[in-house]
């Protein structure tokens, strides 16, 4: 599937979303002859039903039903819930039934016959209910009471009796929002859910998807998409019922447009003068600044308990929206369920960048391989089969099915992250040094200026939204600026491979009362190396962002309760970015970044503590001296899993 984004990851996002819309309607989409190949197939083997499935509580989803006409076996049901509609819906003017054009997770799934279903959950689209963003799960519910999981169990429950020719097995899949319906649909699971896959499924909405990392609001994405996914929808619509407008930012400047926007306390006037309405979600994330019980409940990790299915959880090294989420399921379903098949896969993919895509490269960065197509063949369709048709096996898909950059290799783990590997204290050093040896000098540190009204970009690109090619960005752009300090280390003379969790261990000071503090991990290409053959890049010197995350300094001690920093006091902060597998070749350097804006990728910190940032006003914005500390006692380091050789 194709769209036209201005390169902006908010359209990525999109592309399982609104995309659907747009390309599913017969006589919208260009198919190309391979594609148009697979929609005849669709047209000629599959018959469509749309049925509103009753829920525990009478409320009734709809759900459309694609079936084989062959009968000469039994089919596995494939379920899909989302919240971006299961169009089409209907039928053509012809009266004949308007179909969606390839059926699954991949073109793969039609041929291999399926039974496939999907659904718009409760409160969207044509499903009844009142919709709920990420709705929490109910511990000890009573038999009344409904979430994700009981309108999951009660779907398979009639599907698996209403649904003639299924051979009582079902799989639920989906990437991202729908990854999370698919985490929620395996708690107390039906019994006839016997394999799952979340892709890029949300975890946690305030620690590290989608709309905050570490407290930072991830200020582009969470503003332009809310601004068409957060509009109300007071009862049952199609795409082409719906009354939804659109939201026109009138530049592709980014930049420009929410540095001019001011305080975020202006965001939502800004929303009710073009769209007429309120954005409902956006409001509430306003109310809840801190890691409260609101955001609390909608963190479904930890109840992910109960899990029976199989389960297959999918990520992409440089997603941008919801690496953190699909890191973190796999892990706490592997703490939480010991006994169960419980697998990772995590390849150098942006947001669904395995489901269609080829996985060769992500902006100037190549991989070497059609990474995707490997995934698609070789580890999510066996995993299916096996699960759901007794068919083949499942002998090539290891515990952590990983592709190591840098190296551009598949690497396949008993365990995420590998046992033979050892943490690592990489030091920051006097003039912008930076080693594995622990400074023996007396303290020091670098001091930049961090100037609310001018922050630092996060990506030398205009767009609008947050570019896919952002995570793996060239950052000489950056590393040429006065407010960000930069550390590197001589030339390897090996290959150095971090495999897991990285953990900054930073010793900062304001002069302001709070701060953010962006870490950046960078592999630096050789100055010889040539260009791109695909891009024509000239990729000698490239800093190219291995992994980047910010962290909110009023958060060091609790994102419960944040505290207001002392001026000019040394504080400790420590925390955690998202795991990476990643090869830093012999004559590359490592380079580490230092920052205190990333905009507008994140919003602003206005440098002076308050209780509620969204509710700031522009006299709290002021430049802070911000100090990098480095030396025998404050020693500023990034501990890495570094692998044994």
């Amino acid at each position: 599937m194709k769209i036209n984004c201005l390169r902006s990851l908010y359209c990525l996002f999109l592309t399982f979303a609104l995309c659907q819309i747009l390309v599913s309607a017969q006589g919208q989409q260009q198919l190309t002859p391979a594609q148009q190949e697979l929609a005849d197939f669709v047209k000629a083997n599959y018959t469509k039903r749309e049925v509103s499935i009753p829920m525990r509580d009478g409320i009734k989803l709809f759900t459309v039903i694609y079936e084989p006409i062959s009968k000469a076996e039994k089919y596995p049901i494939m379920l899909s819930r989302t919240p971006y509609t299961v169009a089409p819906y209907g039928k053509d003017k012809d009266g004949k039934d308007r179909l969606k054009t390839s059926l699954g997770p991949s073109d793969l799934y039609a041929r291999e016959g399926f039974v496939f279903a999907y659904q718009d959950v409760r409160g969207r689209w044509m499903s009844e209910g009142e919709f709920m963003d990420m709705r929490p799960d109910i511990a000890n519910r009573s038999k009344t009471e409904i979430d994700e999981s009981t309108d999951t169990f009660d779907t398979v429950e009639w599907l698996t009796k209403n649904v003639t020719n299924n051979n009582g097995r079902v799989g639920i899949y989906g990437i991202s929002y729908p990854g999370f319906y698919t985490s929620a649909g395996i708690i107390d699971s039906h019994p006839a859910i016997k394999a799952a896959s979340p892709q890029a499924p949300i975890g946690d909405w305030f620690i590290g998807d989608d709309f905050h990392h570490n407290g930072a609001l991830f200020l582009p994405h969470a503003y332009n998409f809310l601004s068409g996914f957060g509009q109300p929808r007071p009862v049952p619509v199609t795409p082409e019922t719906s009354t939804n407008k659109p939201f026109a930012h009138n530049t592709r400047d980014g930049y420009k447009y929410f540095l001019e926007m001011g305080s975020l306390a202006n965001a939502d006037d800004i929303y009710r003068k073009q769209l007429n309405t309120d954005i409902k979600f956006w409001n509430e994330m306003t109310q809840h600044p801190n890691y409260d019980q609101f955001w609390q409940e909608r963190n479904i990790l930890p109840k992910l308990r109960n899990v029976k299915a199989a389960v297959m959880t999918v990520g992409g090294w440089f997603d941008a929206e919801d690496l953190y989420g699909a890191l973190k399921t796999y892990e706490y379903i592997e703490r939480q369920n010991p006994n169960i098949f419980n697998v990772l896969v995590m390849g150098p993919w942006v947001h669904g960048g395995w489901a269609r895509s080829t996985g060769k490269s992500i902006g100037n960065v190549d991989f070497g391989a059609s990474t995707a197509e490997f995934y698609r063949t070789q580890l999510e369709l066996p995993f299916f089969n096996y699960f759901l048709k007794n068919k083949g096996d499942i002998k090539n898909i290891k515990e952590a099915n990983v592709f190591e950059t840098g190296t551009n290799e598949w690497k396949f783990y008993d365990r995420w992250s590998p046992l033979n590997t050892e943490m690592r204290l990489l030091y920051l050093q006097n003039k912008g040094g930076l080693s594995f040896v622990k400074p023996t000098a007396a303290n020091s540190f670098d001091e930049y200026v961090s100037d609310p009204a001018h922050p630092v970009p996060f990506t030398e690109d205009v767009s609008i939204g947050m570019t896919r090619e952002y995570m793996t960005d060239d950052q000489r752009f950056a590393s040429r600026r006065p407010d960000v300090v930069t550390y590197e280390t001589e030339v390897l003379t090996e290959d150095l491979t971090v495999s897991g969790d990285i953990k900054p261990n930073l010793f900062v000071s304001t002069s302001g009362t709070d701060s953010d503090f962006v870490v950046k991990l960078i592999d630096v290409y050789p100055d010889n190396l040539g260009a791109n053959p695909d891009t024509k890049k000239h990729m000698g010197g490239y800093q190219m962002l291995v992994r980047g995350e910010p962290f909110r300094a009023r958060f060091r001690n609790s994102f419960e309760k944040p505290q207001a920093m002392k001026p000019n006091s040394v504080e400790k902060i420590n925390f955690t970015m998202p795991g990476i597998n990643h090869t830093f070749k012999a004559g590359h350097r490592i380079m580490v970044q230092i920052q205190s804006s990333w905009f507008p990728l994140t919003d602003r910190n206005p440098q002076t503590f308050v209780p509620n940032i969204f509710e700031a006003k522009e006299t709290d914005f002021r430049k802070a001296t911000q100090r990098v500390y480095f030396g025998i006692n404050n020693a500023t380091n990034i501990a890495l899993p570094i692998r044994r050789k």
